[in-house]
């Protein structure tokens, strides 16, 4: 990450930013910025931070019943790299509409592939609008792979696995006193109430922090400055091993990106999530509320 581009940046920020960088000339420090917009398409059309090129967060999953949340293939990712004229001297500044979910599955990506440089507008558009900065309608194009910046750069890959959990694994760790799992789904599907696998629940002793609960409404959609102590509180501290799931990577997207804003080490993510496993039949499942 550039020592000049905070990984949690405000609107004030990156408007200061642009006001002295265009997008696609210049560079801040020795990064090139790039500003993506996973908002949906029709805010996109009308209204966008300067210079934000498009992407249908839809990419970003495989899509495939009964695990749409799974990982693309390492194709279709490359693709998305191309498309959005991504390098290792690129710096992303990400973006949603919805307080941070599809930012954060795309922040959990670029770690994946080894491309960390990559900063989240806190609150996202939200907040970029309801503060009045400067929005744009006109639609930035894609990039061309044959331009220079890709000269040199790697073939995209999993460049660091660590931060990608599967079933096995965390059934492998479940009696480990020093690893926690972060359930963001709403407490009604966490208890069990709301199925929507074969089987309804949670993954034994998962803590569960709905996703919402880390953004603040009344600064729009800004994750909370309370959110490490929430998270101390809950038994998530950064002496855990911990890997966050949702329903399909989705919303927790969101809560592993929170983590990787706060400086944690030891964090993944779960891409199956409960799509998943709450479909396998080897996987332990617990009902109600976790003491």
């Amino acid at each position: 990450m550039s020592a000049n581009i905070p990984r949690l940046i405000e609107p004030d920020s990156l408007q200061s930013m642009l006001a002295s960088t265009p997008i696609g000339s210049a560079t801040i420090g020795s990064d090139n910025l790039i500003i993506v917009d996973l908002c949906n398409p029709a805010l996109y059309r009308q209204k966008h931070v300067p210079g934000a090129v498009h992407l249908q967060p839809g990419l970003l999953m495989a899509g495939t019943a009964p695990c749409p949340g799974k990982l693309p293939t390492i194709e279709q990712l490359q693709e998305i790299i191309d498309s959005l004229g991504i390098d290792h001297n690129s710096h992303l500044v990400i973006y949603d509409d919805e307080g941070g979910g599809w930012a954060g599955r795309f922040a959990w990506t670029l770690d994946l592939l080894g491309y960390q440089n990559w900063s989240y507008l806190n609150g996202g558009i939200v907040a970029w609008i309801n503060e009045g900065y400067a929005t744009e309608s006109a639609e930035q194009p894609p990039a061309s792979p044959s331009a220079p910046q890709y000269e040199g750069n790697a073939p995209v890959g999993i460049r660091n696995p660590s931060v990608l959990m599967n079933a096995d694994q965390i059934v492998s760790q479940l009696d480990n006193p020093n690893f926690a799992v972060w359930d963001a789904r709403s407490p009604g599907e966490y208890c069990g109430d709301m199925v929507r696998s074969a089987r309804g629940g949670h993954i034994p002793g998962a803590i569960n922090i709905e996703w919402t609960a880390l953004m603040d409404e009344q600064r729009n959609l800004r994750i909370r400055g309370d959110a490490e102590e929430i998270l101390d509180r809950a038994g998530l501290g950064r002496d855990k091993q911990i890997t966050t799931h949702c329903q399909s990577h989705h919303r927790s997207g969101f809560t592993y990106m929170v983590m990787r804003i706060l400086g944690y080490e030891n964090i993944s993510a779960y891409d199956g999530s409960w799509a998943e496993w709450g479909n396998l039949d080897h996987t332990p499942v617990q009902r109600g509320f976790s003491a």
